[in-house]
């Protein structure tokens, strides 16, 4: 048999395929360029002065306008919020985040990975690492789901109230990426509703308007929250900060331990928590103090709620002038809590806010019996742990009694401690013996 060699000729498809065969795989090559996520070196430089990078080399996320070579990388040639690639005198990328020109911290670092950059993606990865944290730590799903800097997304706060979320955007990087975080809690959490309570005060130190506005859903005026055995009212809109205090919860808990058959005072109580958990825990009466008529209303509607409107009252009123009335009656109560705003905003306020510590801490101490327990805390980060030490010593000092501090307390793991970051770390409480 014979073999023939059949070799046609190619046709007119095939020599335009080869012959633009080597342009298409370019072609490709551009094209995934384009599709890439986008990476730190990408982004615009922001170059610090030299040696200026050792805080961020040892952990913290923030950079201070002083620590940038505006000769090289002015300031005023970034917007608000801008995305940015944060670098090193020399040259070496340290991550990227975010700059905002006009604040005393002008960057914050988002990623050290220069793959990585703030957008939906690392805002999904973020979130699930701190929700795998809290679904550890919680059976029921009210906690601080994001705690900003500590779990790596700053200028982000998102607190959960089952399926309802209350969300802080405290930065204008995070406000510029405000649809993305909404899109990543929604991929997360499928929430069915969320709140933007964009009304804190430091958002001014921004350069950032107020406001408070439904992102998605239908929001309610009121939620629910489970804390221990108790059940509480807040109100989501128009309560304190987005709401609900989660930072206290162990040391809420802990008060039970003292509180049964006791006689208690609770001042700035807001909406109860401390009182409700003591007359659950046996508390034979509570006092509630606030100085918000609504705040006074939710006391006594919790009270009822779980049952202990027997043992709860609630009255409104300033604190100080509340002891001072307490005194001159002659009132003695066996506990006493003091969970009061933050006396000390800022490092300047020191000196006045220490005042203010120890005259409350005072105050509170000539109203206890003749063996009471104080609970103490403070939820300025300007005040330190040893200065509140002092306050209460020198109040128990000048009134003549004995201290004896029982057990220290803290924010709850749903606020975690960032090492490298001190700012992260702020709530103190101390329970103290109080003598004659």
């Amino acid at each position: 048999m014979k073999f023939i060699n059949y070799n046609p000729k190619p046709t007119a498809v095939a020599k335009w395929a080869r012959w633009t065969a080597p342009w298409a795989h370019r072609n490709a090559k551009l094209n995934n360029f384009f599709r890439r996520p986008q990476r730190a070196m990408d982004l615009p430089p922001l170059h610090l002065k030299r040696n200026e990078q050792r805080r961020l080399t040892a952990g913290h996320l923030w950079v201070y306008s002083n620590e940038v070579d505006t000769a090289r990388t002015p300031l005023t040639g970034f917007l608000p919020g801008q995305t940015v690639c944060i670098e090193a005198a020399d040259g070496r990328v340290l991550g990227s985040g975010y700059v905002n020109p006009h604040s005393l911290i002008c960057a914050r670092l988002v990623s050290r990975d220069p793959a990585h950059v703030l957008g939906r993606s690392l805002l999904v990865h973020r979130l699930n690492v701190a929700l795998a944290l809290r679904q550890r730590l919680y059976e029921a799903p009210y906690y601080r789901l994001v705690y900003g800097e500590a779990d790596a997304l700053p200028g982000l706060v998102v607190d959960r109230y089952g399926d309802v979320l209350v969300v802080q955007l405290t930065t204008a990087g995070m406000e510029r990426v405000r649809d993305e975080v909404v899109a990543a809690l929604e991929k997360v959490l499928r929430p069915s509703a969320i709140l933007l309570k964009n009304d804190a005060g430091v958002r001014a130190l921004e350069g950032l308007p107020a406001y408070v506005e439904a992102a998605l859903g239908e929001v309610p005026e009121q939620a629910i929250v489970m804390e221990g055995p108790g059940r509480f009212q807040v109100s989501l809109s128009g309560g304190q900060k987005t709401g609900w205090f989660y930072d206290q919860r162990p040391n809420r808990l802990r008060l039970g331990a003292y509180a049964k058959g006791m006689r208690m005072l609770d001042l700035f109580s807001y909406v109860g928590a401390w009182g409700v958990h003591a007359a659950l825990a046996g508390a034979a009466e509570v006092r509630c103090v606030d100085a918000s008529a609504q705040a006074v209303d939710l006391v006594l509607g919790n009270a009822e709620r779980n049952g202990v409107a027997g043992q709860v009252s609630a009255l409104q009123g300033d604190a100080f002038e509340v002891l001072t009335g307490l005194r001159a009656e002659r009132e003695r109560f066996d506990v006493v809590v003091l969970d009061p705003p933050a006396f000390v905003p800022r490092k300047k306020n020191l000196k006045e806010g220490l005042q203010a510590y120890r005259r409350l801490n005072q105050m509170a101490m000539q109203v206890m019996s003749r063996d009471a327990i104080l609970v103490s805390a403070s939820c300025s980060y300007h005040l330190r742990r040893e200065d509140l030490v002092g306050v209460l010593n020198a109040a128990s000092r000048h009134v003549d009694r004995s201290l004896q501090v029982l057990e220290q307390g803290h924010q709850g793991p749903d606020h975690p401690v960032h090492p490298a970051i001190p700012e992260t770390e702020y709530l103190k409480a101390y329970f103290c013996r109080v003598l004659r």
